[in-house]
């Protein structure tokens, strides 16, 4: 068994999905299920300085 030390990650950044117009954010439960199903865990959220969301960072454990 491995410690924590030991245990390496991978990560994946994704936009938020956006309606029609690329203005406005769309339900992104969709994505995030399919990602989840993938192993993939949402972990950090990096925003605009005037408010709204740019990038969803995710990460996983890598298998040896």
């Amino acid at each position: 068994m491995s410690s924590d030390r030991d245990t390496r990650w991978e990560y994946k950044a994704i936009e938020p999905p956006t309606e029609l117009t690329k203005r406005e954010s769309a339900n992104p439960e969709e994505r995030l299920n399919e990602l989840g199903a993938d192993g993939w865990r949402l972990v950090e959220t990096v925003s605009y300085d005037g408010g709204g969301t740019k990038f969803l960072l995710f990460e996983r454990r890598l298998e040896d």
